[in-house]
């Protein structure tokens, strides 16, 4: 009798290890917290696993399947550039043009906006009145992908992810610069197409601070004056080495209206970009959306130009 009430003590003793050890993993579950300040300064503190996600910009979709996630609602755009989101995902409207009842009925455990769309900071306040979490990323420079990614991952807790479509990226960059060097001191002039016409650009946009890696001089920081008229005659004057073309919107009728341009006054083609052939179309893939992980690829792409 003795023994056997031994062994009921030394059960019940294991039953109660047991039970001490499972605690702490539920304390642990119902403690998640993560901590970020997102593009627009606020500071954003989740209480549950991220899981399921909205997004209102395609190029954040692409992020975060990237980062191993899983998206519940996106915009008509992933769509239309084909960037492997599953077919069943639920549509919740336009970048411009979201549908918030919709976002709402998801009950998404994080939305990603884009801070430079009016409409989604608009969208993002009513979300954050409801209770769903909201962050907003603007991707203008790689590092601000980086940055991005590494949140992402964070959630997904996938940092070798974070490790192959960012940190690696991130070298072959730096290695396509460092070999390069023909690209420093050349002067540019980068042009963005429309339909309706051509503008002068900066080095405040995402393919001018990748030529301004590049050390390049755009001629616009000599003319300012160019970025509200394009004057031939300042062009002339500096005769740039490489002229860079990207397009907005229907690229065809973009480049009609650049061709239209050059035609319309026999000057243009007196410029040596043009006469030597460097006046260079970039793709829209790398240069007007977002690389994202072929960051490298638009580096690439310019180093190729440069190098020849």
């Amino acid at each position: 009798m003795k023994k056997k009430s031994l062994v009921l003590t030394f059960l019940f003793l294991i039953l109660l290890v047991g039970c001490s050890k499972s605690t702490p993993e539920t304390e642990s579950t119902n403690n998640y917290n993560y901590t970020f300040t997102d593009d627009l300064g606020n500071n954003i503190t989740l209480t549950k696993k991220v899981e399921n996600v909205v997004s209102l910009y395609g190029s954040y979709s692409q992020v975060w399947l990237l980062a191993g996630g899983n998206l519940i609602g996106v915009t008509d755009d992933v769509f239309e550039r084909d960037l492997g989101v599953p077919a069943d995902t639920t549509i919740v409207g336009s970048t411009k043009t979201a549908n918030v009842e919709l976002i709402l009925s998801l009950n998404p455990d994080l939305v990603l906006l884009n801070p430079t769309i009016g409409e989604q900071v608009e969208v993002g306040k009513t979300l954050q009145e409801s209770g769903i979490p909201c962050a907003f990323f603007d991707e203008e420079v790689f590092d601000d992908y980086l940055n991005m990614l590494k949140i992402a991952t964070d959630l997904t807790e996938k940092p070798e992810n974070y490790q192959e479509y960012g940190l690696a990226v991130k070298e072959r960059i730096n290695q396509i610069l460092a070999n390069t060097p023909s690209a420093e001191g050349k002067e540019i002039l980068l042009l963005r197409a429309y339909s309706s016409g051509v503008k002068a650009r900066d080095n405040q946009n995402m393919t001018g601070h990748m030529l301004d890696d590049f050390k390049t001089i755009n001629i616009t920081s000599k003319y300012p004056s160019l970025l509200e008229d394009l004057s031939l005659e300042n062009i002339i004057v500096e005769d740039p080495d490489y002229i860079f073309v990207t397009t907005m919107g229907d690229s065809d009728a973009a480049i009609a209206s650049l061709q239209s341009m050059i035609e319309s006054d026999p000057a243009w083609k007196q410029l040596t970009a043009v006469k030597e052939g460097r006046l260079i179309i970039l793709p829209k893939d790398l240069f007007h959306y977002k690389p994202n992980d072929k960051w490298d690829k638009a580096y690439e792409y310019l180093a190729e130009v440069f190098n020849q």
